[in-house]
């Protein structure tokens, strides 16, 4: 072990030994768990590696690059540590958390959080084991509580919740069914005496029909309630055939349910997926690699030597300064943290989307019936903040929440491969989602997800119209199509808030097309129109994450002759399905990748032979194409191609003249923006500047001329690469 994490340990160690005598203990034992552990090398490949951080973390273990990856332990300065898997930086696989209280989580853990198989231990309190979700019991699971009590059946959202047994400690025990902790449909509860009732549950209470049986052969049979207006019921003493009213059902609520009260047992303290990591402070830069030859890359350097107003000339040509980095900037978007304007209603959205998707499932078929499409019903469900029957306690303000054809969307979210937990854990996890700077041209907001892989648009009335029109379609559409380059729509709600004036605020979930770990260095929303179609920011404004437009366009795509065949038939498919639904003003959103070095990222990359010149050095990009990649290449997304630059004749030409000068990328790209149908708003928009355009130049036009224009354009800028 080196010396400074020796130092490190001892400095820790000394820190602890001032903290309280139980929390000191564990700590302590922690750290020397932890030396050892290391000095016997786990793997014994010699793979492991100490960082020591600043704040006084750190951790042992395998390293790749920039980030954990395969075992390693970590150990916080505030004494909690996890020892076990890890993939790319993140906790994944099988471990152990352990707090310096002495609780303990052992079993499966995804992205950071408790996930599948897995117990947790309390000292002296309590312990469960089964199954978690994002941190929450749900599925199978034993738990035993501090008191004595204990249950062993369904979870669910960290209730009980299904079928289970609960024994209390003092003999009693209930079998049946549960709904959010509480005794909830049928069962039975046998006290220790020996007495029972058998029959309908509610809120941990006998509601509805029942029978109470003593065990001398009594029994009281009726309607149960805890409103005596509700009851009804007749005794039937033991050895007699003659009912009478001489008990009070009253008694089994004032005094026998009395005895039978849901331990809670203690809530987890901080969360493994709430702690920091230090890899910022850890990170090394890799030493520069070495070239044979003269290469350039994406931002301009020459790896020889070579004159640099050669290279000067090759990135204005493709439109790419020297001040251009290899990775984008900053991620896009504002995080919205409390005191942000919109703070409550993203809370109110997630508390939204995990009661819309921790709901049972009723359906597994990709059929559904026509009424699963009718958007006609106006259920709400109320959330106050103190919790209701279906609904937890939260912190925000009081809000109505709305699903629009939840049987639709839960299958589209089947159809797509979306993982229920997955989707919770983007959208209702412990990060914030960010918003775009600005809203669109239509006005709405956009919000991503903390992990890119969704956008959140708040919708206008007239679209959300649109989107229920078009629903059944759209669902048989891409159902149809596996490779469909439309929008994917995940979830389509509203938010009531409350207040005077009940502001409603409707959005859809989409999946973000441009979510990838490859870094997009250009990107473009291309309709195949002109009139206006031209970015109007200064150049020193423009980034890896400014959407540019038609007329900024300076390449032609070139795909693999294959690929090529299967864009054209899924563009003709697609747009004949949005000209039947009557919908425009749709673009292709298309992200760039350029490639710095062939060989490496597995994409054929550009040679400088001379000034100005350049051949592919790669001619097969599938066979050197690594076999991750390969198995996630699909028609617009990590596709591998060339790009070509053009030059224009004049300012309105939409496609510019060939150059014969090449760069490889990877393309990203997919039809957005499909909820404009042409509305009188629009018929009177394109007769407006009908008197001041050239009417085939503007945006606004019919859905058949739409679609021709926007095909046409599509089958220029993107050609067959043979």
């Amino acid at each position: 072990m080196s010396k400074a994490l020796v130092g490190i340990l001892k400095a820790a160690e000394a820190n602890i030994r001032k903290s309280p005598s139980f929390a000191k203990k564990r700590a302590v034992s922690i750290l020397r768990t932890m030396s050892v552990a290391h000095v016997d090398d786990d793997n014994g490949d010699g793979s492991h590696t100490e960082k020591v951080f600043s704040n006084g973390d750190i951790y042992i273990g395998q390293w790749a690059t920039d980030n954990p990856h395969g075992n390693g332990k970590y150990l916080w300065s505030d004494g909690c540590m996890y020892f076990g898997e890890w993939n790319d930086g993140k906790i994944d696989g099988k471990g152990k958390f352990s707090w310096t209280s002495g609780a303990s989580y052992e079993g499966q853990f995804k992205n950071g959080y408790m996930n599948g198989e897995g117990t947790y231990m309390c000292p002296l309190t309590d312990t469960y084991r089964g199954s978690w979700v994002m941190n929450r019991k749900q599925g199978k699971g034993n738990m035993s509580y501090a008191n004595g009590d204990k249950y062993d059946g369904d979870w669910k959202r960290g209730f009980h919740e299904g079928q289970g047994k609960y024994l209390w400690n003092n003999g009693h025990q209930y079998v049946g069914e549960w709904k959010n902790g509480k005794m909830n449909g049928n069962g039975t509860l046998i006290w220790a005496n020996g007495n029972r009732f058998d029959g309908c549950w509610e809120d941990g209470l006998p509601k509805g029909n029942g029978t109470f049986h003593w065990q001398d052969g009594s029994f009281y049979a009726g309607v149960w309630s805890r409103d005596q207006k509700e009851q009804s019921g007749k005794f039937y003493p033991a050895n007699s055939i003659n009912p009478h009213d001489d008990w009070d059902p009253n008694q089994l609520f004032t005094v026998d349910m009395a005895e039978c009260v849901i331990f809670k047992g203690e809530s987890i303290e901080t969360f493994l997926s709430d702690k920091v990591f230090s890899w910022g402070s850890s990170k090394e830069k890799a030493p520069p690699r070495k070239s044979t030859s003269t290469r350039v890359s994406v931002d301009g350097r020459i790896s020889n030597g070579d004159a640099l107003k050669d290279v000067n000339t090759r990135n204005v040509l493709f439109g790419r300064s020297l001040k251009t980095p290899l990775h984008p900037g900053k991620r896009q978007g504002v995080t919205i943290c409390k005191g942000h304007k919109n703070y409550e209603l993203m809370l109110n959205l997630q508390l939204g989307i995990r009661h819309a998707v921790g709901r049972p499932a009723p359906n597994k078929s990709l059929r559904l019936k026509p009424t699963a499409f009718d958007t006609r019903q106006k259920l709400w469900t109320k959330f106050p903040p103190e919790g209701s029957k279906n609904t937890p306690p939260h912190q925000s303000c009081e809000f109505k929440w709305k699903d629009y054809c939840p049987l639709v969307f839960r299958t589209l979210r089947k159809l797509f491969n979306v993982d229920p937990a997955d989707y919770m854990i983007s959208i209702c996890g412990n990060d914030a989602l960010r918003e775009l700077s600005s809203p669109g041209k239509s006005g709405s907001f956009f919000y991503l997800t903390h992990d890119d892989k969704y956008m959140i648009k708040t919708m206008k009335k007239s679209e959300v119209k649109v989107l229920k029109r078009m629903l059944p379609a759209y669902y048989d559409h891409v159902k149809s199509f596996e490779n469909t380059l439309v929008t994917k729509f995940f979830g389509l709600h509203c938010v009531k808030l409350s207040g005077p004036i009940q502001k409603k605020v409707r959005f859809v979930i989409m999946g973000n097309l441009l979510c990838t770990e490859v870094p997009i260095h250009k990107r473009y929303d291309l309709k195949g129109s002109s009139h206006g179609r031209i970015t109007d920011k200064p150049e020193s404004e423009i980034d890896a994450n400014t959407t540019l437009k038609d007329l900024d366009l300076k390449f032609i795509f070139r795909l693999r002759k294959d690929w090529f065949d299967e864009f054209c038939s899924q563009v003709n498919k697609d747009c004949d399905f949005l000209e039947q639904e009557r919908i425009m003003d749709y673009s292709l959103l298309v992200g760039i990748s350029f490639q710095e070095n062939s060989k490496e990222t597995g994409v054929g990359g550009a040679e400088l032979d001379s000034p100005g010149t350049a051949t592919r050095i790669i001619t097969d990009t599938d066979t050197v194409l690594n076999p991750a990649r390969r198995a996630s290449v699909r028609l617009g997304i990590n596709m591998p191609a060339r790009v070509e630059l053009t030059v224009r004749s004049h300012e309105t030409q939409l496609v510019g003249e060939p150059t014969q000068e090449f760069s490889d990328v990877i393309l990203f790209f997919g039809i957005i923006d499909i909820l404009q149908d042409y509305d009188i708003s629009k018929k009177l928009e394109h007769a407006y500047k009908s008197f001041q355009y050239d009417a085939t130049s503007i945006s606004a036009v019919d859905p058949r001329l739409y679609s021709k224009r926007f095909k046409d354009f599509m089958f220029k800028v993107f050609t067959d690469d043979s």
